[in-house]
């Protein structure tokens, strides 16, 4: 198998790749995994090294001046390069656990809330209107967390159904509670354990935002009829991603336009996932209900 072979194998679906990573992200990731592959370097090793990158990128979003906000988006451009290449080495290697799967989740929102203070303390509290700002802010984030929830569920549905598991976290939230309940009273795992915790809290509440288990599960579909329907609402879901939010962030970070950042999620990513929600809730309507 050559590398570009052993590249796509690192991919998920391309229904569920959103296009940042395709055209940026991911082959930059992939060169990175091509230098630690030989190496002991593990994925969880990475994806710890892509937090401090994330966190390093809040200190420098913190110092309100262009050359740090120039900083600040190099250092989030390595987080999310690196955030790809765990996942990528662990696919390649075979050596990925449940626990780490969550780390690599984990360290999106970790990374996001040390940008977005770090934007509240360069920019919202430096503007001439630190209170309007901040608040704008707050709401961005709300926003972006709410979108992450919606597209994390869908992304996680669309690859179910198309499994055929037909459930909204396929065989996931089964592995992950027996990994749970596999862990209980062994020393040493308390980290794993609340990790797994944590992320069994987290699905519940997808499942509570974006529709109720047994409204998922009242209707049947095949995956040829479900990829029909879902392809292009997939597609559009993904504009409001996490990568996407990324590089919204990154792209105003080397302008200094964070008024441009916080106006793109507030009025623009929120009208279209208001959009996506109603559309999804009618291509769920046509489905055969389970009797």
């Amino acid at each position: 198998m050559n590398w570009i072979e052993t590249y796509r194998s690192t991919l998920k679906m391309k229904e569920l790749e959103e296009i940042p990573d395709l055209l940026i992200y991911r082959p930059a990731a992939f060169m990175i995994v091509r230098l630690i592959y030989p190496t002991s370097i593990t994925p969880n090793q990475v994806s710890l090294t892509a937090i401090v990158m994330g966190l390093t990128a809040g200190v420098f979003y913190a110092g309100g001046d262009q050359r740090s906000y120039m900083a600040g988006a190099l250092f989030f451009l390595m987080f999310n390069i690196l955030d790809c290449a765990d996942g990528q080495l662990a696919r390649l290697k075979r050596n990925g656990t449940p626990a780490g799967r969550i780390i690599d989740g984990v360290s999106d929102y970790i990374a996001t809330a040390a940008v977005f203070t770090g934007i509240a303390i360069g920019f919202a509290l430096q503007s001439g209107r630190p209170a309007y700002w901040m608040l704008m802010l707050v709401l961005t984030a709300l926003s972006t967390i709410v979108h992450s929830l919606l597209v994390d569920y869908y992304r996680l549905r669309f690859s179910s159904h198309m499994s055929g598991t037909g459930s909204v976290s396929g065989q996931d939230n089964e592995i992950f509670r027996k990994e749970y309940e596999a862990l209980k009273g062994r020393k040493g795992k308390a980290a794993e354990r609340l990790v797994l915790y944590l992320y069994l809290r987290y699905t519940a509440l997808q499942d509570l935002l974006a529709a109720k288990k047994e409204q998922t599960k009242a209707f049947v579909a095949t995956p040829e009829e479900y990829y029909r329907k879902n392809r292009l609402l997939m597609r559009l879901w993904l504009f409001i991603g996490p990568t996407m939010q990324v590089t919204n962030i990154i792209v105003c970070s080397l302008i200094g336009r964070f008024d441009i950042f916080i106006w793109v999620v507030v009025a623009g990513f929120n009208t279209l996932a208001l959009v996506l929600w109603i559309a999804q809730k009618i291509a769920d309507s046509t489905y055969k209900k389970e009797s």
